[in-house]
């Protein structure tokens, strides 16, 4: 075949189309102007537009967020940095099908290195995703680090809230992750190109608390010298995270639960009514039921927050994930500092997996970074790790099988634990009549 046969062919519009249209992998491009000029068949059933449909349009105007809009790299309609580009996205279609896609952008130039359009692909893994979630075998989703069952669960709930502006409300202990999660729902949503803005409710003074999240305007107090936005304002489009929202005064209760039902506001010592468009997602390690019986959280607010209830689970309930944290955390260290080469050892992991993490994930990274300073960036072994978890994995592995309970190691339990018996008793892995009854034994062992 001549050169000439060929370049017939590929300049040919019908056959271009045949070779695009038996790819399986969607592709558009648009010009500097953000005209559509391809549209193949897969790009068709991804998005359930037609070809008609959108060549010769723009694109935002066909499409909208989260596929074009704010996150596009064309927003101006002539600048594009670099030469690619490459996301994940969850894709809406003109059904209401969500497809989680992997996204790539490519600067398409001239000879003279001038930009005349872009050539975007769109691969559809939701299939892959599914898969990966029935099989348990993810190990990280949207920046999160997690293979275990529950996590699973955490990244197909994700997954299924980011495409809706409903209300979610993050539950669990202290370290788990609640912003992570916070802003991994952000991220995968059609908002993710907006502000993500976490509010941590209980560190900000109660003075400060209102002009923080509404703004002031000058001279509404002494220091306000000028006008200042409020989060809620600088969120407009994206997401706010209220993280401790059950720290929040009953006054500003009132205050959020005015904005949540109408979504308007007036700044401090201001008279105009501001209105914003922000996703709300709350959180918190207290049980937000249980602040409601007692008065001390409105129960109409907290309608308001739980419109779906994400429950994350402690490290003690995914231990399948502690050595996949620990090497992730290492790999962290190594990349941030090349002349280290952290591992670990077997004995020393077991050590990992044996604790009983009170401080969850937070206090398993904080551990990992102590151990490379401590072992000088090499191999990290049990001599490593803090005092606290060698003594711990230490005292349940005197224990033995039989589970015998010993004096000296009781009393040290019960000291650790400021006498707390039902504490002791399940560091030391017995039922409590069992150490009530060792303790009728032993009346001096703990005086407190």
């Amino acid at each position: 075949m001549s050169h000439q046969s060929m370049d017939d062919i590929l300049y040919s519009k019908e056959n271009l189309s045949r070779v695009l249209d038996n790819l399986d992998t969607g592709i558009v491009a648009h010009d500097t102007d953000r005209r559509i000029f391809v549209f193949n068949r897969e790009a068709e059933r991804m998005t359930g537009f037609l070809r008609d449909e959108v060549i010769g349009k723009d694109c935002h105007e066909v499409f909208g967020a989260p596929l074009c809009g704010s996150r596009c790299s064309f927003c101006d309609g002539s600048s594009f940095e670099g030469d690619h580009k490459g996301y994940p996205l969850n894709l809406v279609s003109r059904s209401g099908e969500v497809l989680q896609v992997e996204m790539r952008v490519t600067a398409m130039k001239r000879s003279d290195g001038s930009l005349w359009g872009v050539l975007a692909s769109m691969r559809d893994v939701t299939d892959l995703f599914n898969l990966r979630i029935r099989a348990e075998d993810m190990g990280r989703f949207a920046g999160i680090i997690g293979n275990d069952p529950k996590m699973l669960q955490i990244f197909q709930q994700i997954r299924d809230v980011s495409q809706y502006d409903f209300p979610v409300h993050i539950t669990g202990d202290t370290g788990t992750g609640k912003e992570l999660v916070a802003a991994a729902i952000h991220n995968e949503s059609p908002r993710s190109a907006k502000p993500f803005v976490p509010i941590n409710c209980g560190a900000l003074p109660e003075g400060l608390i209102e002009s923080e999240l509404f703004g002031h305007v000058k001279g509404s107090f002494t220091g306000a010298v000028k006008d200042k936005k409020g989060r809620f304002e600088l969120a407009d489009g994206g997401t706010v995270f209220l993280d401790e929202v059950a720290e929040l005064s009953k006054y500003m209760q009132v205050k959020l639960l005015r904005f949540l039902q109408e979504g308007t506001f007036e700044r401090v010592g201001g008279e105009q009514t501001l209105r914003v468009n922000t996703r709300i997602v709350s959180a918190t390690n207290r049980d937000l039921k249980k602040e409601v019986a007692k008065g001390d959280f409105r129960d109409d607010l907290y309608y308001r927050l739980n419109v779906v209830p994400i429950q994350l689970p402690p490290l003690k309930e995914r231990r399948n994930d502690i050595a996949l944290l620990a090497h992730h955390f290492m790999a962290e260290a190594a990349r941030q500092y090349p002349h280290t080469s952290p591992r670990i050892s077997r004995e020393a992991l077991g050590m990992l997996m044996d604790y009983s993490w009170p401080g969850n994930v937070r206090e398993l990274q904080n551990t990992v970074r102590f151990a490379i300073v401590k072992s000088g960036g090499g191999e990290i072994k049990p001599a490593d790790l803090p005092h606290e978890i060698r003594g711990e994995v230490e005292l349940k592995s005197r224990r033995g099988p039989a589970r015998k309970l010993e004096p000296d190691t009781v009393a040290q339990v019960l000291l650790r634990t400021d006498g707390n018996k039902a504490k002791a008793a399940k560091l030391l892995g017995v039922g409590r009549a069992t150490l009530y009854r060792f303790l009728k034994d032993y009346p001096d062992l703990y005086t407190g």
